[in-house]
């Protein structure tokens, strides 16, 4: 991971297991603190999750699988018997964290696969096992990343414009990213290029991480409100649109961040290509149609206040989807680790990953 790794080294580390311990980067500090938690209890991983605090499809399915070796250490000087019960309702506790992302319960059927494949005969090697378990999940992660990057960078070429919407980098997973990946591997091969990042409301993680961890690796970002992208496509500024996916059906149709749709559509009408970046982890054969995908709704205060402040009316209520679903006639391919996937997708995905192999 020679191409990945001076990259890396500029950014922290979003999920780490060290000494024996789960550390989660708080990234709702970021851009103006990096702070690194320590996580004691299935709780705290829960609601490191459910807050935010880790976040991206990748990162989230890898501090699941961590999480629960943190939640099954307290059973590991009992019997096996009771250890597979916790296994049960820890992993079932963590998955609802969020429902979107498939990442989060692709690797926690990894960790309860592994547990019912491994003899062990006391609690503490089946532990092990699942700890190696997650260690593996880990370390795929970061190569599913190079992957997609290396896949992915010939469509940036020399003096493009790239827009890119949420966070889809190495501040989303534990690697160089899913959409970030092509510009990063094209970064470090001296590839000229300038990005747009979407601010991404209501959260900002274009603003707040994107542009943050763009800026700090030197590549070119320029910031724009999420309703600039269609007047910053008819300038002609923009080349290609590459956005991550936090699940992507077998038809090809992908959930990302709220407002993906939009600029599929405005896409479209300007002649650019998508692409959307994935990981096999992110794959769903399960959901045929996007129309299987569950899409998760935040907390109305997100729409109503900016930065803490409340910017609406009082007793106004608000619709606050997480994701949307860009269906899959709008997209020009999917970036996987094993090459660009083209329409129809249908059939490309299945050949590519069939459902054995994903499985």
């Amino acid at each position: 991971m020679s191409e990945a790794a001076g990259i890396l080294a500029r950014l922290p580390r979003t999920v780490e297991w060290r000494d024996g311990d789960l550390y989660l980067l708080d990234q709702t500090r970021l851009p103006h603190e990096v702070v690194i938690e320590r996580q004691d209890s299935a709780g705290q991983v829960f609601a490191a999750i459910r807050t935010l605090k880790v976040r991206g499809a990748p990162a989230i399915g890898v501090a699941a699988a961590y999480g629960l070796c943190v939640a099954l250490r307290p059973f590991r000087s009992g019997t096996v018997a009771a250890f597979r019960d916790a296994i049960d309702a820890e992993a079932t506790s963590l998955e609802a964290a969020r429902p979107t992302a498939v990442n989060l319960a692709w690797a926690l059927r990894r960790m309860r696969a592994r547990a019912v494949n491994t003899k062990s005969t006391t609690a503490a090697d089946l532990f092990d096992a699942l700890l190696d378990e997650a260690l593996h999940i880990h370390d795929e992660d970061q190569r599913l990343c190079l992957g997609i990057g290396l896949a992915g960078a010939g469509l940036i070429a020399a003096g493009s414009g790239v827009l890119t919407h949420c966070n889809a980098g190495a501040l989303c997973a534990t690697g160089i990213g899913t959409a970030t990946a092509p510009m990063y591997i094209a970064h470090e091969r001296g590839v000229p290029f300038r990005v747009y990042a979407d601010e991404t409301r209501p959260l900002l993680q274009g603003a707040r991480l994107t542009a943050w961890e763009l800026q700090r690796a030197g590549i070119d970002v320029t910031l724009i409100t999420d309703s600039m992208a269609a007047s910053t496509m008819g300038a002609g500024l923009v080349d290609v649109v590459i956005t991550g996916a936090d699940r992507v059906a077998r038809n090809g149709d992908a959930a990302n961040k709220v407002g993906t749709l939009g600029l599929a559509i405005l896409a479209r009408h300007f002649g650019i290509p998508l692409y959307i970046a994935a990981p096999s982890s992110t794959l769903d054969f399960d959901c045929l149609t996007g129309a299987d995908i569950p899409i998760e709704h935040r907390a109305p205060e997100e729409v109503l206040e900016f930065g803490g402040v409340r910017t609406a009316p009082a007793g106004l209520k608000a619709r606050n989807p997480a994701f949307d679903v860009t269906p899959h006639a709008f997209i020009a391919g999917i970036v996987t680790e094993r090459g660009i996937v083209r329409p129809p997708f249908d059939v490309s995905l299945s050949a590519l990953f069939g459902r054995d192999d994903h499985a």
